[in-house]
């Protein structure tokens, strides 16, 4: 069994930095040393020198959108997973609203056998509600299938789930991961109604936390919130995107002891209402970015552990559907390339120590998810590992950026810290530029 040696990295795992090396023996971690490495070692293992990196687990992404089946114009399973890896991203769990929706197991395990033959990284699929599929949810494997998605708010078409029946009797029969979009589709359509009234087919992107308001999000929030206490589901709430949701969740209990858990998306973190003036509908997602208050308010829900984990929510669309007036344009954009860097960003300016950066991206999702032997450097546990360079400087161009649709919010922004090598189930498939493709992903497994 072939053996590679990360040599005298900085290890940052678990709440501690230290120099130390780490073995891998085919697709696992054998061993982590924190002093002297064996002289047989170094002479038997492939030697990798990590002195002046860092070494990280892999970013697990738990909210993902790589448009495949159907909508592959945009993106496909193989150019994201692509783009994720060479961002640290070593596993993902991608949505049902593409085209077929995911709501059937049939179509579930199409989408399994399309990760299978093309994603670069790790990968599970969420089956999606409708108002009529219970059913089929209930037929969901919860070892080998990440969650139920239920969009409690109109971001997919006829994928709202909108029957108070229906929403019932999911939080109360399935056993699975529940994962909701929350925006109350109510308050929507009457502000819609008020800015349409006043400005026609002309109403500015800056208005959209106004139109998607706090307000929508909360109340939507509450409702799963207070379903999953009735019935004491298993919820995750995803793209938290106002300080007012905090108020829903604790903070005082471990993480692995939480039957409802949430998360903050990178963009949520990083923009906010006055930079719809310079890039517009290219950052028009749903949930709305909404203002400045909001913005800080997550990032402190972040560093208090209200928050649990950080996302992306990576949602692609061509530069073309994006340039369309408010209104027609769609709401997502590409992320997962660049979540991890931006964290680091924060970290570089002193917001966020890099420990709590991997225990969020890594850790979090990890013990959230119940994923097994995933998300920390363990002997044991499956070698998705990360090296940075904390003190390489880049700027994100259209040269650099491996997105399908060619394109970035963070275009123009100059990063400070970048992905090295990426090694996935031991694997080493991305290595400054260059990518080794030898190797597919793995379905998550899931410990329930």
């Amino acid at each position: 069994m072939a053996k590679t040696l990360i040599h005298n990295a900085l290890i940052v795992n678990e709440g501690i930095g230290v120099t130390g090396s780490v073995l891998i023996e085919g697709e696992i971690i054998s061993e982590i040393f924190l002093k002297d490495v064996p002289e047989p070692i170094l002479l038997s293992a492939n030697v990798i020198d990590a002195e002046g990196l860092c070494l990280i687990p892999g970013v697990i992404d738990d909210q993902v959108h790589f448009r495949e089946p159907g909508l592959t114009h945009k993106a496909d399973i193989y150019s994201e997973s692509k783009a994720a890896v060479a961002g640290g991203v070593t596993s993902f769990m991608e949505m049902p609203n593409t085209n077929p929706q995911t709501t059937t197991q049939n179509l579930l395990a199409e989408k399994f056998k399309l990760g299978a033959d093309k994603s670069l990284a790790n990968y599970s699929f969420y089956i999606g509600a409708t108002n009529d599929n219970i059913a089929e949810l209930l037929l969901t494997d919860a070892k080998n299938v990440c969650g139920i998605k239920i969009f409690m708010g109109a971001s997919t078409g006829n994928m709202l789930v909108d029957n108070p029946d229906t929403l019932e009797q999911i939080f109360k029969k399935s056993k699975l991961l529940i994962a909701t979009h929350c925006e109350d589709e109510s308050i929507i359509r009457e502000n819609t109604k008020k800015f349409t009234e006043k400005y026609g087919e002309d109403i500015q992107v800056k208005f959209h936390g106004a139109i998607r308001s706090a307000e929508s999000c909360y109340k939507s929030s509450s409702m799963a919130v207070n379903l999953a206490k009735k019935y004491d589901s298993r919820l995750h709430v995803l793209h938290l995107s106002s300080a007012k949701e905090l108020e829903l969740f604790q903070n005082n209990i471990p993480l692995k002891d939480k039957r409802i858990t949430n998360e903050v998306c990178v963009h949520h973190l990083w923009f906010e209402e006055k930079d719809y003036e310079t890039l517009g509908t290219r950052i028009k997602w749903n949930p709305a970015i909404k203002t400045h208050q909001d913005k800080v308010g997550l990032f402190e829900g972040l560093l208090n552990n209200t928050i649990d984990v950080i996302a992306t929510d990576h949602a692609p669309h061509t530069v073309e559907e994006k340039a369309n007036l408010y209104a027609k344009a769609p709401s997502g954009g590409p992320l997962v390339q660049h979540s991890l860097n931006a964290m680091l960003e924060f970290h570089r300016d002193d917001k966020i120590s890099l420990g709590h950066i991997v225990y969020k991206m890594c850790h979090s999702p990890a013990i959230a998810f119940n994923i097994n032997k995933r998300g920390f450097i363990r002997k044991g546990y499956f070698a998705d590992l990360v090296l940075i360079d904390t003190q390489a400087e880049w700027k994100v161009s259209k040269e650099n950026i491996l997105y399908k649709c060619g394109w970035s919010p963070f275009e123009g922004v100059t990063m400070h810290s970048k992905i090295v090598s990426t090694f996935i189930n031991g694997h080493r498939v991305f290595h400054r530029g260059e990518f080794d493709e030898q190797k597919r992903g793995q379905a998550l497994q899931f410990e329930r």
